[in-house]
């Protein structure tokens, strides 16, 4: 991925948000639900299709205020590619 790709949800996958934060991703061509931790859903939200992966790495290190692991570049490609590999997430390239 490049940074002129924007990851976007597809609009098909439901978002069911639970209690503290948590939530649940309902793909329904598939049948398959997905858990999602607090961060995971604060990510999912920024997946509009306007947001690069250093764009969203920055709003994370607005909200996280016990700063963002070094590592959290590697983490949040892996999670982008695993949503990816399910369906749930497509790229759009910036104008």
């Amino acid at each position: 991925m490049t940074d002129l790709e924007r990851p976007v949800a597809n609009p098909e996958v439901v978002l069911r948000e639970e209690f503290d934060d948590w939530a649940v991703l309902f793909d329904p061509d598939s049948g398959d639900a997905y858990g999602l931790d607090p961060m995971s859903t604060f990510i999912w939200r920024l997946l509009d299709g306007n947001h690069t992966l250093p764009d969203i790495l920055e709003k994370l290190r607005e909200v996280c205020e016990d700063g963002v692991p070094d590592e959290a570049p590697e983490h949040l490609d892996a999670f982008i590619k695993d949503l990816t590999s399910k369906g749930l997430v497509g790229y759009v390239e910036a104008p």
